[in-house]
């Protein structure tokens, strides 16, 4: 029974820490939605799994080699919530793969698509006329996003995590001095203020942090 004790301690620690960073860092990792989340579950699965059976880890060594890697992580999330050129390079950007009807070839080869595969994504939306869509967008996550010509709303948000959506300001012909100004109108200080921020009916709905 002996032989196994460090090998249950080990699985024990390797659970908790996983329980810990689900709910200390968010739900995303259950479902990733962005390239952290992906390397963040590799990882730490990759840990848990190699070292459990290992006899010259000890149990001292794995918990020092969690935590480590935990506050790496949440190091990392935080830079990239604020800090838009880290979320850059940690998740990469939204591309725009058809723009007023024609396709962006160039974009859509450096996402790794093919033309079969970016019709398949039009076609799971029921889009199957290409003249039809204003816009559409790869997502972070391989999703497309499609705004069809006529279209009023847009379908993804003006402002995300106290961060400018630029592609939604180059569709509705604005700038982030508009933008600035908008919110300030609204009482706020700046953009930073905002959780989310929505374009509807050509007006400009807030939802800040915090309540006013």
């Amino acid at each position: 029974m002996s032989i196994y004790l460090p090998i249950l301690t080990k699985l024990a620690i390797g659970l908790v820490a996983l329980i810990i960073q689900i709910n200390v860092m968010g739900k995303g990792n259950l479902a990733p939605t962005n390239a952290l989340d992906q390397v963040q579950n590799y990882v730490l699965g990759g840990i848990i799994g190699a070292v459990i059976y290992s006899d010259t880890i000890t149990v001292f060594q794995f918990t020092i080699v969690l935590i480590i890697w935990t506050m790496l992580v949440m190091t990392f999330k935080f830079l990239k919530e604020h800090n838009r050129y880290v979320k850059l390079l940690i998740d990469g950007q939204p591309k725009v793969v058809i723009e007023r009807g024609k396709v962006n070839i160039k974009n859509v080869l450096s996402s790794g698509l093919s033309a079969n595969d970016l019709m398949f994504k039009l076609r799971s939306q029921s889009v199957y006329d290409l003249s039809q869509v204003k816009r559409a967008v790869l997502e972070i996550n391989g999703q497309l996003t499609v705004i069809l010509a006529g279209e009023e709303n847009m379908k993804y948000p003006i402002i995300f995590d106290g961060q400018i959506n630029t592609d939604v300001l180059e569709v509705i012909d604005r700038d982030e001095s508009w933008l600035t100004d908008t919110v300030q109108n609204q009482g706020y200080e700046s953009i930073n203020d905002i959780f989310v921020g929505e374009y509807i009916d050509g007006k400009v709905r807030l939802t800040p942090y915090e309540s006013k």
